[in-house]
């Protein structure tokens, strides 16, 4: 979840937004399961803290996980178009089953066989 200063522009949170959507073809995430939404639409908007945007994205394990938040292109997103402009983030990590990802619509017939 990603929480920015209230002077941030919306341009600037738009252009986080589509850099964050980049990510999604790197190798170490899922069948390019990477998923950014926002702004929050929560009624009442204090139920969300503030925060505005969310991203969550699927990899195989712990070392793609980790090869995500070490890469290059990671780096260059956050530091580039979130770290300047930041006034919180959450980071929530969990691992779910296979069967976990056809909740989202995720076919996982392939993953079973």
């Amino acid at each position: 979840l990603f929480k920015f200063r209230p002077e941030t522009q919306i341009s600037t949170r738009e252009k986080f937004v589509t850099e964050l959507k980049t990510l999604k073809y790197l190798p170490c995430v899922k069948d390019q399961r990477l998923i950014v939404r926002g702004p929050s639409i929560t009624d009442p908007a204090s139920k969300s803290k503030g925060f505005q945007h969310a991203l969550v994205g699927y990899h195989d394990d712990q070392v793609a996980l980790d090869m995500y938040q070490a890469s290059p292109e990671h780096a260059r997103v956050t530091s580039q178009y979130f770290i300047p402009y930041k006034k919180d983030l959450v980071r929530f990590d969990f691992e779910t089953d296979l069967g976990g990802e056809d909740l989202l619509g995720f076919s996982t017939s392939s993953h079973d066989a």
